[in-house]
């Protein structure tokens, strides 16, 4: 993975055949005149971060013997509060998947002993999925992974930087949640 120094951004990742953003940049320029080289290399820095970023907590949660798309449902169940339980549609509905691809993912990680389903008992038609000990702790330790590899990420961050970026982020994420309200799904199953 590329590193960034302190002077300047990103060199290209050779195992990638990935370009540097100022030669991304200056290639889109090159071909599209209209370009703002400063937007453009705001929105491609945030692609290049959460595309790397999510490689690397999928390497972490896979030392857990989880993927990525586990993880989320670990989550899901851990926002929603003890007793860590929802409904199959709930959960389609929150990860943004089909019913098919949500009851694949459940029927996985309850053979993994990451979750149970049963039958509600005041409705047995309803179907509850809930967190186990072991998705709880698997959970657990995937938490304070990230929050070391997150912490060494902004270690370069006065927490006056932090406090700025979290809210510049914040402002960008509320414009394309107002623009594209329906984008916090998938636009297809990846599982």
């Amino acid at each position: 993975m590329p590193t960034a120094s302190p002077e300047g951004p990103a060199a290209p990742d050779p195992a990638l055949g990935e370009p540097s953003l100022d030669e991304q940049i200056a290639a889109y320029q090159r071909e599209y005149g209209d370009l703002d080289p400063q937007v453009e290399k705001v929105v491609s820095a945030l692609g290049r971060l959460n595309r790397r970023m999510n490689v690397a907590y999928g390497r972490q949660v896979a030392t857990l013997g989880i993927s990525n798309a586990e993880w989320e449902v670990l989550k899901s169940l851990v926002l929603a509060g003890a007793p860590y339980r929802m409904g199959p549609g709930e959960l389609a509905k929150r990860l943004g998947l089909t019913p098919a691809a949500m009851t694949h993912r459940i029927d996985r990680m309850a053979s993994e002993g990451l979750v149970t389903r049963d039958r509600d008992e005041n409705n047995r038609v309803r179907v509850i999925v809930e967190l186990t000990d072991e998705g709880r702790t698997k959970w657990l330790e995937a938490m304070r992974m990230a929050t070391d590899f997150e912490e060494d990420l902004l270690q370069d961050f006065s927490a006056e930087d932090r406090g700025m970026l979290g809210e510049l982020l914040i402002r960008v994420l509320r414009r394309v949640e107002h623009a594209q309200p329906d984008a916090g799904g998938r636009l297809t199953d990846l599982d």
